[in-house]
């Protein structure tokens, strides 16, 4: 046998075997001659494979099923606890993190704030989150998924470029998986997101959906056919550094003007902070300098008027960039997620109308723009499920 040979012989292998677990997974029970007729597998094949399966811990046998005449078969299951995964979120105002089992379960979750670090300091505190993350688990661990801000590549784990971190050709991948002995992969956080929510968010799944993360930066994850774009150089979907105000207020990225600047979490509240000292009627002006995201929200919701012309402007702003979306890709499915939903409907209601209003009135029509439907810990969530697909061929599912 040549090595050509023997190494297409170990891929079919690695491939049906896998196949057999996906079939598994995919339901609550099946039997070893229902995964034959599925997999178009002999049933010996099925049989060797599911013994690896059963030795390796995956899989495990239940029971036994209802005869349909003849002997009652054994029942099968993947063993949720098999192997856990962790998934990192690291955007926003703290990194947080969540060890879960192959159904999706949490089992722990841990968070470390960020309080204005980057560069080296930013680092430092992903390794002190995983330290958490990666103690006291009897399960084996299959590896570790990162949802990162930034034009991330997914084949190296290197972030190319993330402002708000001050990380540039960063090896992050490489860096994790040299530190924790284990497999990592690295994405956008944004297209964590979209993979998170295209998994949990409700049946029937479209198959295209575009998910917008507008927290203390913005970036859309782009789902297209059923599968996760992200564009010749890993970059579709940065969507938060394109701009929108001429000669308007600079952004970390090194532009003026851009999306981020006005319509993220983060600018939101800086905004509010300098136009409250200047508002002595406004309930935010007391102690300005101290204002955090909550108040900002609750300023809000009471009506506010500092809080509303801040708010409502990033709004608008929002949903103009999101018309050039319905512009350029149709796609009908827009939900929205991260910290920026807490503005609630009246906000996301200024969103959809600015939308339908700049984009050609026949796709607008056709356009949802909603919420996301998904755990609060959805990059985290989505950067799981990423390596859960590119690991064993699965997809998180409750």
């Amino acid at each position: 046998m040549t090595m050509l040979e023997k190494a297409t012989h170990q891929q079919t292998r690695a491939h049906n075997s896998l196949l057999v677990l996906r079939t598994v997974y995919d339901r609550s029970t099946v039997s070893r001659s229902d995964i034959a007729r599925i997999t178009g597998l002999t049933r010996t094949s099925v049989s060797d494979l599911i013994g690896e399966l059963i030795d390796s811990g995956l899989i495990e046998e239940v029971g036994r099923g209802p005869s349909t005449g003849g002997k009652a078969p054994i029942l099968l299951r993947v063993v949720p606890r098999g192997r856990e995964v962790i998934g990192l979120d690291l955007d926003g105002e703290a990194f947080s993190g969540v060890r879960v089992d192959l159904r999706g379960t949490v089992l722990h979750a841990a968070e470390r704030p960020l309080d204005g670090r980057d560069g080296h300091d930013a680092l430092d505190l992903v390794f002190s989150l995983l330290d958490e993350l990666t103690e006291f688990s009897p399960a084996p661990l299959l590896g570790i998924g990162v949802g990162a801000p930034g034009v991330i590549d997914t084949t190296t784990g290197n972030v190319r470029w993330a402002a708000n971190l001050d990380w540039a050709d960063l090896p992050l991948g490489r860096l994790l998986a040299e530190r924790y002995e284990t497999t990592v992969n690295v994405g956008n956080d944004s297209q964590a997101a979209a993979l998170a929510e295209y998994t949990f968010g409700g049946t029937p799944r479209p198959d295209n959906l575009i998910v917008v993360k507008v927290g203390q930066g913005i970036g859309a994850g782009i789902i297209l056919g059923g599968r996760l774009y992200q564009g010749d150089g890993f970059g579709a979907g940065e969507i938060g550094h394109t701009t929108v105000v001429e000669g308007g207020e600079p952004c970390r990225c090194g532009s003026l003007g851009c999306l981020e600047t006005v319509a993220s979490v983060r600018a939101i509240v800086a905004r509010v902070r300098h136009l409250a000292v200047h508002h002595p009627t406004s309930a935010l002006a007391s102690d300005p300098a101290h204002l955090g995201e909550a108040a900002v929200v609750a300023a809000y919701e009471s009506g506010d008027d500092v809080a509303r012309m801040v708010v409502d402007d990033a709004a608008r702003q929002l949903g103009r960039t999101l018309a050039g979306l319905v512009g350029t890709l149709n796609v009908r499915r827009i939900r929205i997620v991260g910290s920026a939903t807490a503005f609630g409907t009246p906000w996301l209601e200024i969103v959809r109308r600015e939308t339908r209003e700049h984009a050609l009135p026949l796709l607008a029509r056709e356009t949802e723009v909603e919420f996301g439907r998904t755990h609060e810990q959805v990059v985290a969530l989505g950067a799981g499920a990423l390596l859960l697909t590119r690991e064993l061929g699965l997809s998180l599912s409750r």
